[in-house]
């Protein structure tokens, strides 16, 4: 997917819609039996629809038999009838739509059920190359539309192949004739709509593609809004959301306006065919070959069988963005999921904390390194700063830590075991971390204190907000530990989230801990305060330290410092500013 500098992307066109099809039925195998009773009362519904004109035209031919009579027995019995027909059709079709409805609402509960779990598997380089707007309208615009799809698309297809074979059997039972003056129109209208049926589907395919790129702008946008507002750059994202907007309004005209077309079209066609019958039925009628009645329940057949092949023409387009909408959600269903754990992983326990990396090299692209043969040996209970200029790889070493990533080439061990060879549950649950990239979400101050750790108690949460120096501000609002947190911590300050994110992995009982810059966001005062409640919670325990304020990390047992994936320097803080080399110079950089 293109991210923001590429806003084009490319065009997107259905590949398999038979074997999209067959994984959109496999959904609805669930409900088979369901699915099933709803067919046979369309079935019966539409049966009702057909007996009408069957009754409407005896009714005609009792009020035409003889000369000035009219047999009103006849004609109101089969009145009745036509009423108790339609009626009848008419509660079986509300019956179907209802269940048909639901069946719909089910399958796009379990399928966008599936999207996410499926995204909960997928490896993080999958979260990096794609937008977090166009997977968010994979679980929601696309399964929406291929719901909405199912409910009524569906219902309409049934109902019109059930009226489409039974009024062209009736037409054949009243006149052979007739007939063969609808089948001068058919074929014109089933080739056109092929026809155009191929030429719309990439065109809907196009048109869901631009929709999640708009989606994952704006998501993009409204994330650094404050960003926007201080650079005051408005009109820019203004020009450029309409650019992408504009992209999108065209996908959907070119699709729309060309399958706009296809119905007034086919129903021009169905026009010419009823026109004709009209023709041949009156010289068939002047001939008294046939009766006026049949004529008329003829014409209402045809009628019937034409406006089925119409709503087809229409629907086909809905349908074509269903399955363009489809195909987008079942490959990220196809997508890669995380490499499994080989066969007989062991699961890390009675952890150490020693960590080695031996001759790592990795590149989140092929042929484009980032480590170069890096060793780093971090003892039980040692802290370990990694430093360097952005871009220097230090992220990259916690993403290979933590096996986001698996290294191209070297090995990294804890506790003497390759972590490849243990399982990534086991190896992720021996890390607690706080990123610099803060995430809470929706709920009490004391689930997001708690989150990771099953069954915490209040006391173990209010110890772990006390050592990171938040429990004070806690008390202090309205209902404690009890304050809802609205989504994404908007109503409390970011450095009161970073305090939490902090609380949270205190609280974490681990053997080793990650921090990414996790007190880039709280002040001097606070940080030296946090700073010392780390030193004492910390204390035995492994910690890797990302750091781009060195004034953190002089009490660190080893520092390495990084520059273009190479350790360049590392020893104590003492030692590398007695040095004088690169890692003094950024020291001196910070202070001049």
């Amino acid at each position: 997917m293109p991210g923001p500098g590429d806003r084009g992307g490319k065009k997107e066109r259905p590949k398999d819609t038979k074997g999209t099809l067959l994984r959109i039925l496999s959904y609805l195998k669930e409900y088979r039996w369901a699915v099933a009773g709803l067919t046979a009362c369309a079935f019966l519904s539409n049966f009702g629809n057909l007996l009408g004109p069957g009754f409407a035209g005896h009714a005609i031919h009792a009020a035409g038999a003889g000369a000035g009579k009219v047999d009103f027995d006849v004609v109101f019995f089969y009145g009745r009838c036509m009423l108790i027909a339609y009626v009848a059709s008419g509660l079986l079709t509300f019956l179907v739509n209802v269940g048909m409805m639901r069946v719909s609402r089910r399958v796009a509960q379990k399928m966008r059920g599936d999207v996410f779990d499926k995204l909960m598997t997928l490896p993080v380089g999958y979260f990096d190359r794609n937008q977090a707007g166009d997977i968010i309208s994979r679980v929601s615009y696309d399964v929406d539309v291929l719901g909405t799809s199912l409910s009524t698309d569906v219902v309409q297809i049934i109902t019109s192949v059930v009226t489409v074979v039974g009024s062209f059997l009736m037409m054949c039972v009243i006149s052979l004739p007739l007939v063969v003056c609808m089948l001068v129109t058919i074929p014109m209208a089933v080739l056109y709509t092929s026809r155009m049926g191929r030429r719309t589907r990439p065109l809907y395919a196009k048109r869901s593609a631009a929709y999640g790129r708009m989606n994952g702008f704006v998501e993009e946008m409204f994330t650094g809004q404050k960003t926007i507002l201080a650079y005051a750059y408005e009109d820019g994202v203004c020009e450029e959301f309409s650019a992408i907007n504009h992209a999108a309004a065209d996908a959907y005209r070119d699709a729309d306006t060309l399958g706009m077309t296809m119905g007034p079209t086919v129903g021009f066609i169905n026009n010419l065919g009823l026109a004709l019958i009209g023709l041949v039925g009156a010289v068939l009628y002047l001939w008294k070959i046939v009766d006026l009645g049949p004529i008329s329940s003829f014409v209402l057949y045809s009628r019937k069988f034409s406006g089925p092949i119409n709503e087809i023409a229409n629907i086909v387009n809905e349908i074509y963005s269903a399955l363009a909408a489809a195909e987008r959600v079942f490959r990220l269903l196809d997508e890669p999921e995380e490499v499994k754990d080989i066969y007989g992983a062991k699961t890390l326990t009675d952890v150490q904390g020693d960590v080695e990396m031996r001759d790592v090299s990795f590149g989140y692209v092929p042929g484009r390194t980032i480590l170069h043969s890096l060793d780093l040996k971090a003892d039980a209970g040692k802290t370990i700063a990694i430093v360097g200029p952005t871009g220097a790889g230090k992220s990259t070493i916690i993403n290979l830590l933590m096996r986001f990533y698996d290294v191209d080439a070297g090995e990294i061990l804890v506790d003497g075991h390759e972590i490849r060879a243990l399982t990534r549950d086991s190896l992720r649950r021996a890390y607690a971390m706080v990123l610099q990239e803060t995430w809470v979400f929706r709920g009490t101050i004391y689930d997001n204190i708690a989150y990771g750790k099953e069954n915490a108690t209040m006391e173990e949460v209010v110890a772990a907000a006390k050592a990171a120096r938040i429990h004070s501000y806690i008390m202090r609002l309205p209902e404690g530990y009890q304050t809802v947190i609205s989504e994404d911590g908007t109503n409390i300050s970011k450095g009161q989230k970073q305090l939490l994110t902090i609380a949270r992995a205190m609280l974490y009982n681990t053997q080793m801990l990650i921090l990414d810059e996790a007190t880039s966001n709280v002040d001097t005062s606070t940080e030296r305060q946090v700073q010392q409640a780390m030193r004492s919670l910390m204390a035995g325990r492994t910690c890797f330290v990302i750091a781009h304020r060195l004034s953190t990390i002089q009490n660190a047992d080893r520092i390495l410092v990084l520059d273009h994936g190479d350790v360049v320097e590392q020893g104590t803080h003492d030692e590398l500013m007695a040095q004088k080399g690169f890692y003094y110079r950024l020291y001196a950089s910070q202070f001049e």
